[in-house]
């Protein structure tokens, strides 16, 4: 938008979009959170006595991300605060991809 669009214009643009954007992300995210959650208490199984299996593993660690971006989202939706560290969308994008790829080599 900012190579086609003069800045006021971009302004007037991001902003119309932002709208319905803050409508849309608390709901999908607390949805995500607690979906997450719940399906993770469905699926992790029992520990053997060996350890954590490779799925486990797997699914811990995407939990832990996925439970990081629902904290961080919920803070600064609901309560406005702000990150104190990674405030770029990369870092958090980042983490996103790495939930897919590991979704992807959990059932090897």
């Amino acid at each position: 938008m900012p190579q086609t669009l003069d800045s006021d214009e971009h302004k007037k643009a991001r902003e119309a979009i932002m709208i319905h954007v803050r409508k849309v992300v608390p709901k999908a995210l607390i949805v995500a959170v607690f979906t997450g959650l719940y399906l993770f208490s469905q699926v992790f199984g029992e520990i053997a006595s060996s350890g954590l299996t490779h799925f486990q593993m797997l699914l811990s660690i995407k939990a832990f991300f996925g439970l990081w971006l629902g904290f961080r989202g919920i803070n600064q939706v609901f309560f406005g605060i702000q990150p104190w560290v990674f405030k770029s969308h990369l870092f958090p994008f980042s983490l996103v991809v790495i939930i897919i790829l590991l979704s992807q080599f959990m059932y090897l």
